[in-house]
């Protein structure tokens, strides 16, 4: 088997290389072992008429790096505009923040093209292609009218909404009907692929049975793959990482007073004005709290450029700020508030120091963040998870403290009775956390695809027509030949 991994954002196998859990975070460990080519945006883009789609080549474990310059003409419509303005707030159900024009979906269709150019080169008589996430939700048409007739896997690492959400992203048809063209779609939960499988029924009027799609590409199979992480891995790294310096000062610095952790992207979607909401209250409900329990809230910014992320910026910062000059002293400070990412070694250290990890998005995936925060705990003096009820690792982890995150005063004493749980009743948490996590580990989650990937039956899968006219309405016709 040749397996190629496509992604937009790639991890480089450095340690000390910011993530916060997430895709690349997750796939980088098997891709190292399986011998995999994992495809990616080189995070450059190129100028160019009629460019051709060159990547750049380098080792990766076992694996390789292959890494694509994108075409500049074309990348912010794809990734600011379509990806991040359009897909992204609708799949976590925020179809108010959504900001789109048809020329930014004329540009993701048309990068979707441009990355399938590019995996030709990598395709032999045995490959598999696995495509990740909500980047590349076309990709899988753009093979099959390039005549690839390899099987095609997608797993979607966000939520796939409800209908009426779905319903407000421009061309949302064309899109389903394109995903459609890959022989197995993976999501993180069954109420993602129950959402999918209503979409189809109501916007296609194609029946769903057993869980198989038939369509004019074939038959597509809907299934259900919560991904994981190597548990022992991380639990081992986060041990080792006590030592770093940047562990080592922070708890120095804590003077027997408790830490609670949040660790997240600087996004929307990740619940950080209601959390810091929920401390300020925990500290006014149980004052007795005060210089003795703080929070460490790392939030990486991300995708600035798009004016809802500058909005969520500036108003956790004032946020912060209001809290800590409500609640702090002149020798305490309630949020450490810090905008920066860290590597995975570091990020392990801080999870075991904390004795409580609080993962509360407003709706997420998977949110491989809890599973690290569990994963590195001392087993001896186990820390508590607080987690939102609404990312897709509750369904697993549910001996985590669960909590709706829209519930300010819930969270506030779900907190409280987090910091002030016992040894015996936290170890016996964090044991039955940690057997779940090494059975759903992040190399099942990869086999278990490639399985049911290579199982499938691909027989039925034609060359597809000429893209209709409702795609890329004729202006395009020149540059879609010049790239097929």
């Amino acid at each position: 088997m040749n397996l190629v991994v496509v992604s937009n954002r790639v991890a480089r196998g450095k340690a000390n290389e910011p993530m916060t859990g997430g895709l690349a975070a997750a796939l980088l460990p098997v891709v190292e072992k399986s011998g995999a080519v994992w495809v990616g945006s080189s995070g450059r883009v190129r100028d160019g008429a009629q460019m051709e789609p060159i990547a750049e080549i380098e080792q990766l474990g076992e694996g390789a790096l292959a890494l694509l310059d994108l075409p500049a003409a074309h990348y912010a419509g794809y990734y600011e505009g379509f990806a991040n303005s359009a897909l992204w707030p609708a799949l976590h159900s925020r179809s108010d923040l959504i900001r789109v024009s048809q020329d930014d979906y004329d540009s993701y269709r048309e990068v979707n093209a441009f990355v399938a150019r590019a995996l030709l080169r990598f395709q032999k008589p045995d490959t598999l292609f696995w495509i990740q996430d909500y980047h590349f939700l076309s990709l899988g048409a753009e093979l099959r009218r390039l005549g690839v007739k390899s099987p095609l896997g997608f797993f979607l690492h966000t939520p796939w909404p409800a209908r009426g959400v779905i319903d407000s992203v421009p061309n949302h048809r064309d899109l389903v009907t394109a995903m459609l063209a890959y022989d197995l779609i993976g999501f993180q939960t069954e109420d993602d692929r129950e959402n999918f499988t209503a979409c189809v029924r109501a916007d296609l009027g194609l029946q769903v049975r057993d869980g198989i799609v038939k369509s004019l590409h074939g038959r597509t199979r809907l299934a259900v793959f919560p991904i994981g992480i190597d548990a022992d891995r991380f639990a081992q790294q986060a041990a080792k990482a006590v030592a770093h310096p940047d562990v080592s000062r922070l708890r120095r610095s804590l003077h027997g007073e408790k830490l609670a952790i949040g660790v997240d992207r600087l996004d929307y979607s990740k619940g950080l004005v209601n959390r810091i909401n929920a401390f300020d209250r925990m500290w006014t409900m149980h004052p007795a709290l005060l210089r003795t329990a703080s929070l460490l809230q790392i939030a990486t910014p991300s995708r600035e450029a798009i004016e809802a992320y500058g909005q969520l910026q500036s108003e956790v910062a004032r946020l912060v700020s209001d809290v800590n000059g409500r609640h702090g002293e002149a020798d305490w400070t309630p949020i450490r508030y810090l905008n920066k990412g860290y590597g995975q070694s570091v990020l392990a250290g801080l999870y075991r120091s904390a004795q409580v990890g609080v993962v509360t998005p407003l709706h997420d995936g998977m949110n491989l963040v809890a599973k690290e925060y569990v994963a590195a705990q001392s087993p001896v003096d186990p820390g508590v998870l607080v987690l939102s009820k609404f990312a897709g690792a509750a369904n697993e982890l549910d001996a985590a403290l669960l909590v709706n995150p829209h519930d300010i005063d819930g969270m506030a004493r779900t907190i409280a009775l987090a910091l002030a749980m016992p040894l015996n009743e936290r170890r016996m948490r964090y044991e039955i956390l940690m057997a779940k996590l090494r059975r759903h580990s992040i190399q099942q989650w990869f086999a278990d695809f490639l399985e049911a990937l290579q199982d499938g039956d691909s027989a039925e899968i034609e060359p597809l027509p000429a893209p209709s006219a409702g795609f890329l309405a004729g202006r395009l016709a020149s540059s879609s030949a010049r790239y097929h």
